[in-house]
């Protein structure tokens, strides 16, 4: 009895999205409408923070060794510098390498032909993990007893800083902004489509039905608008994602920025869209119902 009851209310909740089309049609569209948006700000933080990750991995450090070092002695300290926990990698540079990279900068060669390549330092260009961490790894360098002085680009790892920061503070405010909007909207659209039902519900209220018996329909209808919202916007933002993608790697940008593949990310996408839809649905149901149950 209690099953047939409870396949009795699922029937009745997906049999009122047909009964009411026109609010279901346009519940669906807000939730769709709100879930784009706000997806579509989230998608544009995340490619910017990719690209600031892009920009930070092409940062790097260059420690000059003591002049009074041979060339084996220099390269024998590439073993201490990475060991300092920050460093990825690090790459040795003879004198004779780095006085070539200079004169290459210059197309009249006949410049450098009576400099002698002892005017260079041997050198190691060094790579960092965590761009944070450059002036504590500068120190650290520093301390290696056989390296002169290290050349870091403090301000602009200061500058990559404040611009993550700036950008996760802005990104933060402004999608908390948005989920606030997006369930207001769809709670009172859900609240819409009920008030035009208000007659049914203080009907079957005073006959006798439980408030969970009234609410439950409902919550189904909620549940599916929701998720159906919810798979709507995927792909709509998935198609939206792709266009625009491709118009930013075919133009003059493309060979500047690097978009993150949506495939990449779709997953994160589908699961986070079918939440939120889920969960507004069924809220916004729940809630929108309850004023009438107070007969």
């Amino acid at each position: 009895m209690k099953s047939n009851k409870f396949g009795y209310l699922i029937h009745e909740g997906l049999k009122s999205i047909f009964t009411h089309g026109f609010m279901s049609f346009a519940t669906v569209t807000i939730v769709v409408a709100c879930l784009v948006i706000m997806g579509s700000f989230t998608l544009i933080a995340v490619n910017v923070d990719s690209m600031l990750d892009d920009l930070e991995s092409e940062n790097e450090m260059i420690a000059y060794v003591e002049e009074t070092l041979t060339e084996e002695e220099a390269r024998a300290l590439q073993s201490e510098i990475e060991y300092i926990s920050n460093v990825s990698s690090c790459e040795f540079v003879t004198r004779e390498q780095a006085m070539e990279e200079f004169a290459a900068q210059y197309e009249d060669d006949s410049l450098f032909e009576d400099v002698d390549s002892s005017v260079f330092r041997h050198r190691f260009i060094i790579y960092l993990n965590d761009i944070f961490l450059m002036e504590e790894t500068k120190e650290s360098v520093e301390d290696i007893t056989g390296i002169a002085k290290v050349s870091a680009y403090l301000e602009v790892a200061e500058g990559f800083v404040t611009v993550r920061n700036v950008m996760s503070a802005v990104s933060l405010v402004l999608i908390v902004v948005l989920v606030v909007v997006c369930v207001f909207i769809m709670s009172n659209t859900v609240k819409l489509a009920t008030y035009s039902r208000r007659d049914e519900i203080a009907i079957m209220k005073m006959v006798g039905a439980s408030n969970w018996f009234i609410r439950f329909p409902f919550v189904v209808e909620g549940l599916v608008l929701g998720l159906l919202g919810g798979f709507l916007a995927y792909f709509l933002e998935w198609g939206l994602y792709d266009v625009v993608a491709n118009r930013i790697m075919s133009g003059m940008m493309g060979s500047l920025l690097a978009v993150v593949s949506f495939s990449a990310m779709s997953a994160y996408v589908l699961v986070i869209y079918l939440a939120v839809g889920l969960v507004v649905g069924v809220f916004g149901s729940s809630v929108a119902i309850r004023n009438y149950l107070q007969v």
